[in-house]
C-alpha cells in the first residue's frame, strides 16, 4: 500500500480543511493525525463506493430514525481496542456472532438487519470501514458535526474478549480506566464522546436503564451537557457514569464549556469521534 510523503500530506490536509470548513482548531489537530498516521491508499473504485454507500446510508437513517444505534455499532465495534495488546477495535469484528453476543452490545443485531441491505450492494467495502461509515453519517444526519472518514480499515477474523467497554454503573475512575489506560484516549474525549448521548435512549430489556438523555433524541447538538447541569428531570435519564463527569473537577469544566458553547462541543466532539474510529487503525 501507498504512503503519502508528510509534505504531500500536509498539502492534501490543508485542501480538505477549505473543502470541508474546519476551524483552526479542528485543522491543528488533523494535521499531526496525518503527520503520524500512514492511511493506506485504497483504489478509486473503492472510494466511488463509500461516496455511494454514505448517500444510502443518509437514506436509511432519515427514513427509519435510527441514528442513535448507528452511532452505537460504531462505538462499541471501536471501543474494544487495547492499546497494550493491540487487539480489538473497528476491525469489523461485530459482523461475528460471538462480539454480537457481549451484553453490552444487547440490540445490535437490529442495527445490523437494518444494514444488512446496503452491505450487499457494496461487497467491496469492509466490514470495519462499513461500521464506522455508518456511525460518521449517523452524526451528520442528525445535525452534528463533520467527522472525518479515512477508508482502508482490514477486516480482523477474531472478535476481542468481552469485558472492554465502560459500564453506564461506575464513575470517574472506571472511565478513565477504559478511555484512557486502554483506549488510550483523554480526559477531553471522554466528555465529547459523552456527549453523542444526545442521540438514542436507553431499553431496559438491553442495558437495565430506560428513557432518553434528551428531549429530542433523534438531534444532535449539546443538550445532553445542557440537561445534565439542570438535574434530574422527570422522563429523562441520567446514568451513574453521566453524573461522574459532574462530581469529577477535570470533567466538569469540559461539562460547562460544551453546555454554553455548542461550537467547541461540536469541534471537540469531531475529533473526539476520529481517534475512537481510528484506534489502532494506519498507525505508523
Amino acid at each position: 500500500m501507498a504512503i503519502l510523503t508528510a509534505r504531500r500530506r500536509q498539502f492534501l490536509l490543508a485542501y480538505d480543511c477549505r473543502i470541508l470548513g474546519f476551524k483552526a482548531k479542528r485543522f491543528i489537530h488533523f494535521l499531526k493525525l496525518k503527520m503520524v498516521k500512514n492511511y493506506p491508499t485504497v483504489s478509486e473504485e473503492y472510494l466511488k463506493a463509500v461516496e455511494k454507500c454514505k448517500k444510502k446510508l443518509r437514506g436509511l437513517i432519515a427514513e427509519k430514525n435510527c441514528a442513535p444505534i448507528m452511532l452505537r455499532l460504531a462505538w462499541h465495534s471501536a471501543g474494544t481496542f487495547d492499546v497494550c495488546s493491540r487487539t480489538g477495535g473497528p476491525f469489523g469484528t461485530m459482523r461475528f456472532p460471538a462480539e454480537l453476543a457481549h451484553g453490552a452490545n444487547n440490540g445490535l443485531d437490529i442495527a445490523l438487519r437494518l444494514l444488512q441491505p446496503i452491505r450487499e450492494q457494496f461487497p467491496i467495502l469492509s466490514y470495519a470501514d462499513f461500521y464506522q461509515l455508518a456511525g460518521v453519517v449517523a452524526v451528520e444526519v442528525t445535525g452534528g458535526p463533520e467527522v472525518l472518514f479515512h477508508p482502508g480499515r482490514p477486516d480482523k477474523a477474531e472478535p476481542p474478549v468481552e469485558g472492554r467497554l465502560p459500564d453506564a454503573t461506575k464513575g470517574s475512575d472506571h472511565l478513565r480506566d477504559v478511555f484512557i489506560k486502554q483506549m488510550g484516549l483523554s480526559d477531553q474525549d471522554i466528555v465529547a464522546l459523552s456527549g453523542g448521548h444526545t442521540l438514542g435512549r436507553c431499553h431496559k430489556e438491553r442495558s437495565g436503564f430506560e428513557g432518553p438523555w434528551t428531549t429530542n433524541p433523534l438531534i444532535f447538538d449539546n443538550s445532553y451537557f445542557k440537561e445534565l447541569l439542570s438535574g434530574d428531570k422527570e422522563g429523562l435519564l441520567q446514568l451513574p457514569s453521566d453524573k461522574a463527569l459532574l462530581s469529577d473537577p477535570a470533567f466538569r469544566p469540559l461539562v460547562e464549556k460544551y453546555a454554553a458553547d455548542e461550537d467547541a462541543f461540536f469541534a471537540d466532539y469531531a475529533v473526539a469521534h476520529l481517534k475512537l474510529s481510528e484506534l489502532g487503525f494506519a498507525d505508523a
